[in-house]
């Protein structure tokens, strides 16, 4: 894979060289900017992988040699091919790639990306998780649910099936809740008392004024260790202290709310039910499941203090099933709390026990720095290396931790979909075009001043928990985003575009910074220990180093003439 990009990389390099500095850059933006666009489209339609790579073998054959298109060609038809018969069989969405295949007794097994995700089968013959709260409560308890992660359908055809008046089914993955629509053997999502969205279950949390009396985090489980852009997964928002008590604020005077799922490890069932717990300051009722498999139904609410007092006691187990095929009640009762650091909006790690950097980060990381520096040394000239430019590195690492932190508070307050993501990305490098106009056109003769800016709004983001941001009304809650994560953003790109335009080697110092970009998206990782607000700190840090590296620079014989020169007349003036 990492072959592929050389010889794009080399080409790409020369024309920087070719070219006024933000010229090239321009030019770069306005690409990156319409990839983003293609993607949007292409996530939109949920076009197969033989969509995005024709548009790709066509891109590479326009931008191939006229000695090398013929070889370029039948390369990349063979890629088409292969292509072709990898995806065929398959359902694609924006996040997965969806394989069904039939169940027994009936319905369908869902894979996603290779790995066994939720089964369509008939709502009787599901786990007994999936039935807890109605076989507690009695059939015909509840009037109006919500259900967040309603996947295929089986936690609606519960529902249904046990009398609930109204649902709100909330999905996603629009791919898989249209599976589900058409192959579930219950046919849920066509009953009238059903009303689907599309859409993260955070989101639709904070931007619903509904009351429920049944609130469902319905196996939420991406099934990935990270998502593409982040160390989150795309429900980590959803499983989190924060988003149980929104739940909690949706709940009326007589609901409950209900976690279920498949759990591996006993603590990930404490530390859930302690997060539960703290959200509404009660102990929850906890059902646990062995034999095939581990799994718990953890639930809280007001309608507990409804069921008689000594139904239940302080949970409690009985050994585990031995050779069983099918899940049975191991234990059940009033789950005591304890201080098991919980998963919160800053610190949104379900599947970390505690604050820690695991280990198969730190050899994942260890490789691709590994792989960089043999790469970098092997095919980077002497005289490159001896004229690398630091103060681009370190602009390159802090604007990829300050780039992480804009797209992690904006999928907090508007979710974490593809849609939100692209919007991100495409508003960052709207930004970068609009800072590189600002450094065509004006002279700033001491970009100091923005360092200071910079510093000043990294300060207030610091010191402005996440919980703040979370407005109910939607168009403060985007302007105040917007001001507080785009600000930097845009300030530094005002800094990095005024060194860009003053490089006297472009090709080394773009070449620098995604070093340096490279090296700040390892650090991200280290929000495991620190959280999200606090990756600030060394985003101040780099920028600060950066700073001097400037200041110092500035003082060179020769170059501090050169730039005082120049700043005597407007940049439109010098670039004509």
């Amino acid at each position: 894979m990492t072959l592929c990009f050389i010889p794009l990389a080399r080409a790409f390099g020369k024309l920087f060289s070719q070219l006024d500095p933000l010229t090239a850059y321009t030019y770069d933006i306005i690409g990156s900017l319409a990839g983003i666009a293609a993607f949007s489209a292409m996530s939109y339609f949920s076009l197969p992988p033989l969509a995005w790579f024709a548009i790709l073998s066509a891109l590479l054959l326009l931008l191939s040699a006229k000695r090398t298109v013929v070889f370029a060609a039948v390369v990349l038809a063979a890629t088409l091919i292969e292509v072709g018969q990898l995806q065929v069989g398959a359902y694609w969405s924006p996040y997965y790639k969806i394989v069904i295949s039939p169940a027994v007794p009936d319905g369908y097994i869902v894979d996603v990306n290779g790995v066994g995700h939720q089964a369509m089968t008939s709502w009787q013959y599901k786990e007994p998780f999936y039935k807890e709260v109605y076989r507690i409560f009695g059939n015909g308890s509840f009037h109006h649910a919500l259900i967040l992660g309603a996947g295929t359908g089986s936690d609606t055809a519960i529902a249904l099936a046990n009398g609930v008046d109204s649902i709100t089914a909330v999905e996603i993955d629009p791919t898989i809740q249209q599976l589900g629509a058409q192959y579930h053997p219950n046919h849920p999502y066509s009953n009238p008392r059903v009303h689907v969205v599309i859409n993260d279950g955070r989101s639709f949390l904070q931007n619903t004024t509904d009351h429920y009396d049944l609130i469902i985090f319905a196996l939420p489980d991406s099934l990935t260790l990270t998502s593409s852009n982040t160390s989150l997964r795309l429900e980590s928002f959803l499983l989190t202290q924060d988003a149980i008590a929104a739940a909690r604020a949706h709940l009326s005077s007589n609901g409950v709310v209900v976690l279920y799922n498949y759990y591996r490890q006993d603590w990930l069932v404490q530390k859930l039910a302690d997060m539960v717990g703290n959200a509404f300051n009660q102990p929850p009722l906890v059902t646990t499941y062995g034999g095939w498999g581990r799994a718990a139904a953890i639930m809280a609410g007001p309608r507990l203090a409804t069921l008689p007092r000594n139904e239940f006691g302080i949970y409690s187990e009985h050994p585990a099933p031995s050779h069983s095929n099918t899940l049975r009640i191991l234990g059940q009762g009033y789950y005591p709390l304890t201080s098991m650091t919980p998963a919160t909006d800053d610190w949104p790690f379900l599947y970390l026990q505690d604050r820690s950097f695991p280990t198969i980060y730190i050899l994942g990381l260890a490789m691709v720095a590994l792989y960089a520096l043999v790469g970098t040394v092997t095919f980077a000239p002497r005289k490159t290396l001896r004229r690398f430019d630091w103060h681009m590195f370190f602009l390159g690492m802090a604007f990829m931790l300050l780039e992480v932190k804009s797209l992690t508070t904006f999928s907090l307050l508007f979710g974490s979909t593809w849609l939100v993501n692209s919007l991100v990305f495409f508003a960052i490098l709207s930004s970068v075009l609009l800072a590189i106009l600002f450094n065509r056109y004006f002279k700033f003769q001491r970009i100091s001043v923005f360092y200071l800016l910079l510093f000043g709004v990294l300060l207030l983001n610091i010191l402005v928990p996440p919980g703040a941001l979370l407005l109910s009304n939607p168009i403060l809650r985007y302007i105040l985003a917007s001001v507080l994560a785009f600000a930097p953003v845009f300030l530094a790109n005002i800094i990095f575009t005024n060194s860009f335009r003053d490089s006297e080697t472009a090709d080394i110092a773009f070449a620098s910074n995604l070093l340096g970009i490279m090296v700040g998206g390892g650090l991200e990782y280290f929000s495991m220990l620190i959280g999200y607000r606090l990756l600030l700190i060394p985003v101040i840090v780099f920028y600060a180093a950066a700073l001097l590296l400037r200041l110092r620079s500035s003082r060179t014989p020769g170059r501090a003439d050169k730039q005082a020169a120049a700043e005597l007349v407007p940049a439109s003036q010098t670039d004509s």
